[in-house]
């Protein structure tokens, strides 16, 4: 592992790329703590940093691991450049998402179900949602469901669960990211809406 920690970044992803997952936990240590102050310098929101940090590594993983990285001794630039892309996208969908104009709304902008006290029905449509939520996470499997729930329920940083968990960082991610595609298919499957 020590031998490891002074190859270059390009041997790391050349490493990684042929199954050694060490690697990639050791470009992630690398390059982690600058990305994710980056993000968080732009966005403001320990929230959102988190989500497009994961994502970031997310997508490097994907794509290293499809043979399509050639970014030949600019690691540090492309992982930043994916991050950048998706704080651009991050904001992209904000502002399509809150962009409505005054003159369209007949109703007064201010009088909207999100500014009041919830209902009684907004409640049992929560606990509904709730319900559900607690249903398909129980049918991941066992060490997706532990992420999972150590990530949103316990506050843990992927590097805190790797530890507790004894797995590499890029596992942890992984196991993440596959919780997240197998919960969209069984509220698919199921007929599961997760939106109030």
């Amino acid at each position: 592992m020590q031998n490891k920690r002074t190859l270059t970044d390009d041997r790391l992803v050349a490493t990684y790329a042929n199954g050694d997952n060490e690697a990639f936990d050791i470009l992630l240590c690398r390059h982690q703590a600058r990305i994710y102050s980056y993000i968080f310098s732009v966005v403001k929101n320990r929230n959102i940093a988190d989500d497009i940090f994961q994502e970031t590594f997310v997508k490097a993983i994907m794509t290293i691991k499809q043979g399509r990285y050639s970014e030949t001794g600019k690691f540090g630039a492309w992982i930043s450049r994916i991050a950048h892309n998706l704080i651009i996208d991050y904001y992209r969908q904000e502002k399509s998402e809150s962009l409505v104009s005054v003159d369209e709304c007949e109703s007064d902008m201010l009088n909207r179900r999100d500014f009041s006290d919830p209902t009684v029905e907004d409640q049992m449509i929560g606990d509904q949602i709730t319900d559900d939520l607690r249903k398909i996470i129980n049918l991941l499997p066992e060490n997706q469901r532990e992420v999972l729930q150590l990530r949103y329920y316990k506050d843990m940083s992927f590097k805190e669960i790797a530890d507790l968990t004894n797995v590499s960082i890029n596992t942890a991610l992984g196991r993440m990211r596959y919780a997240l595609i197998n919960m969209r298919r069984i509220a698919e499957h199921h007929d599961i809406s997760l939106t109030a």
